[in-house]
């Protein structure tokens, strides 16, 4: 007896979603509960579980396809995954014609495994190619073992460096290739929809970037004191955000337009700090929230970005936890980003940008010394906030930052 897996309900106002990935392939057993599919939505990955146990039956839909709350995706079949594999569809080829491309090219024909490129995500598939990796040779750090960019990333540079080929015998019947190759990928929704409202804000907003800089010492120096201490107690790494989301909640309530909004012909100012987080996911970057930030500790805060990270990577976080957020800040320091103009989040009418910390010269006392420095870069409404309101808020955020202690006495 076959059970229907259908598409379940997304959230309020999502009535459909793209099919991102097929996790389970026809004939693979299945657990009750255990995720089947992968779909994709405007604002996040949701994984489809399985209602029952028993064997993948035939998929009802392929990777790519739009897919509306409540259609069928697939059944699943009783047994145990030896009787429900699918017979050949056709007699086998000759062998000039079965042999798939090189590079992956022909992946309808290839054989579909759970390192096969046809068993990839997208963004996956397309990381391999360009660095040439042998999937099976990549040992997977995603949700069961799935191999994530970075993992292929990682395998291709420790891969040995391949030694000269020797020189083949000119064949003049034989063109030669160059070698050049294209791969077209279909956007994600989330892709899609993350360009449709970057541009939207472009559109919309008079957005302006206002920047300044940052002596990070006493950040690094009292991290470097209590981390031990911090994990010890809190279970969760001090890093740098706590401090910065803690700063920034508390400029925002001295210079309430930063956190509003505008609706309309209204301004819509908010006595809480809801702060969007950018956080990198399989797919891309997410924006969960940090609801009511200006009434959580660096430690809550931590907690906080810690769990979001892991769900974002595991593809677990809900969509509820994308919505609203007064306020964005975007670590691209992370990645190594030196400075940046970052678009801001709608209806938001500001975000933060951090950057990487570098040692830089710079006079203290009358003395050129060297300091660990960062760029910020505030990217604003200038429609809802004056230059002299933005420089404010950045010089707020500076002093809370190199001197910690405002942050303890709310000063």
């Amino acid at each position: 007896m076959a059970t229907e897996v259908t598409v379940p309900t997304l959230g309020e106002s999502i009535t459909e979603a793209t099919l991102g990935e097929w996790l389970k392939q026809p004939g693979d057993p299945v657990a009750a509960d255990e995720p089947i599919a992968s779909l994709e939505t405007d604002k996040v990955s949701v994984e489809v579980p399985s209602p029952v146990a028993g064997v993948m039956g035939q998929h009802a839909v392929k990777v790519g396809d739009t897919v509306e709350v409540g259609a069928m995706l697939a059944t699943i079949e009783s047994g145990d995954g030896a009787a429900a594999a699918p017979a050949a569809a056709a007699a086998p080829a000759p062998a000039a014609e079965a042999a798939p491309a090189a590079g992956y090219g022909n992946h309808a024909e290839a054989p579909v495994s759970s390192d096969s490129p046809a068993a990839l995500s997208p963004s996956v598939r397309r990381a391999v190619l360009e660095h040439g990796v042998d999937p099976s040779t990549v040992k997977g750090t995603g949700k069961d073992g799935r191999i994530t960019k970075e993992d292929v990333a990682a395998a291709a540079s420790s891969k040995p460096a391949p030694a000269p080929a020797a020189q083949p015998t000119p064949t003049p019947s034989v063109a030669a290739s160059t070698g050049r190759k294209e791969e077209r990928v279909k956007m994600t929704r989330l892709r899609q929809t993350i360009a449709k409202r970057l541009k939207e804000a472009q559109n919309t907003a008079a957005m302006l970037t206002t920047f300044n800089d940052v002596d990070m010492t006493a950040v690094i120096e009292a991290r470097a004191k209590y981390k031990d201490l911090f994990e010890k107690k809190h279970g969760v790494r001090l890093g740098f955000m706590g401090f910065f989301v803690k700063a920034a909640t508390m400029a925002l309530k001295d210079i309430p337009s930063v956190n509003a909004s505008i609706e309309g012909d209204e301004i819509v100012y908010h006595d809480y700090a809801d702060i969007s987080v950018a956080v990198s996911a399989p797919n891309g970057l997410v924006v969960p929230v940090i609801r009511d930030a200006q009434d959580l500790s660096v430690a809550g805060i931590e907690k906080t970005i810690g769990d979001f990270g892991k769900r974002a990577k595991d593809g677990t976080l809900k969509m509820d936890e994308m919505k609203g957020g007064t306020f964005t800040i975007s670590n691209g320091g992370v990645f190594g980003s030196l400075m940046s103009t970052p678009i801001i989040n709608p209806p938001q009418s500001a975000v933060l940008g951090l950057h990487r910390i570098e040692d830089r010269p710079v006079v203290r006392n009358g003395q050129v010394v060297v300091r660990p420095m960062m760029y910020l870069a505030l990217s604003y409404d200038h429609r809802l906030i004056d230059g002299r309101e933005a420089v404010t808020f950045l010089v707020a955020l500076k002093n809370a930052i190199e001197d910690p202690t405002r942050i303890l006495i709310d000063l």
